[in-house]
């Protein structure tokens, strides 16, 4: 009888152990894919010099034309963290309520302007994708659609009326051979619905690689450092001359697009943060 009970409170005590690993395993398996935050750095600059001052900082470009930016602003979208396996989170994807965000100069804390994101699967992150712009799938989601980014648009001027869409990039300043002394306004964006009024889509999209990994967890917020460099707009893959042919552009004109072209190689990461 001893030996019975013994052995019965063997197998009891055998029972709640392995019921209790079981559930300490699990607890350790939630812990392991509980998600975490990210954030992108934007810094501003000239030749990778950060921290561009509006209505000061003064750049030459390539042609040898001096100009310098009273207003620096552009719209990121679309983002995508990619993995060390090459797999895709994409950080709501086509969806410029939660998933864009308006990048300004005049809005910068000691040059930066921040992107905290949210809710990021756990990962080892190696490369991460930007758009530039508003994408043709998004715009044409509708006006219900974007309700909260377009309001968020138009009140920073970063918008035409909602037929012609969203302004990416708004560039404004002086330009000039000796100093910088005409006016010059260039917005680049969307006229609306790209296919059906036969104009130039400037949406674009750039990857990044990332020099160290960004290791996402629940006790790591990853910060990715990105220089965007300012020089590219006039000295980029195509050297441009502001004159009064091009110095008020607005929309997505030949100047554009090569304006966009170049601005859209001004990206790369610096450093990436794993704190």
């Amino acid at each position: 009888m001893k030996i019975y009970k013994f052995l019965s409170l063997l197998l009891i005590s055998f029972t709640l152990f392995t019921f209790s690993s079981c559930r300490n395993n699990d607890d350790d398996e939630v812990t392991e894919t509980t998600p975490g935050n990210l954030q992108l750095k934007f810094e501003n600059g000239f030749n990778n010099l950060g921290d561009i001052v509006l209505n000061q900082t003064t750049q030459t470009s390539s042609n040898g034309q001096k100009h310098q930016f009273s207003t620096l602003k552009y719209i990121i979208s679309n983002i995508v963290l990619i993995d060390e396996n090459g797999n895709e989170f994409k950080y709501h994807d086509n969806d410029p309520d939660k998933g864009a965000f308006i990048i300004d100069q005049a809005e910068a804390v000691a040059g930066i302007n921040y992107i905290n994101l949210t809710e990021i699967p756990k990962n080892n992150y190696k490369k991460v994708r930007i758009g530039l712009g508003i994408s043709q799938n998004a715009y044409l989601i509708g006006q219900d659609g974007q309700g909260v980014f377009w309001q968020k648009a138009k009140t920073a001027g970063m918008a035409w009326s909602w037929a012609a869409g969203y302004i990416f990039t708004k560039l404004e300043g002086k330009y000039g051979t000796s100093s910088a002394t005409t006016e010059f306004m260039n917005h680049c964006g969307n006229m609306g619905n790209t296919s059906a009024n036969n104009t130039a889509d400037l949406y674009r999209e750039v990857t990044l690689d990332l020099p160290t990994t960004a290791r996402v967890s629940k006790e790591i917020t990853p910060s990715i450092h990105i220089l965007a460099d300012l020089n590219q707009y006039l000295s980029g893959q195509t050297s441009l001359t502001l004159d009064t042919s091009n110095d008020m552009a607005m929309g997505s004109n030949q100047h554009l697009v090569n304006v966009t072209n170049n601005i859209s190689k001004m990206f790369k990461v610096d450093h990436v943060h794993n704190d």
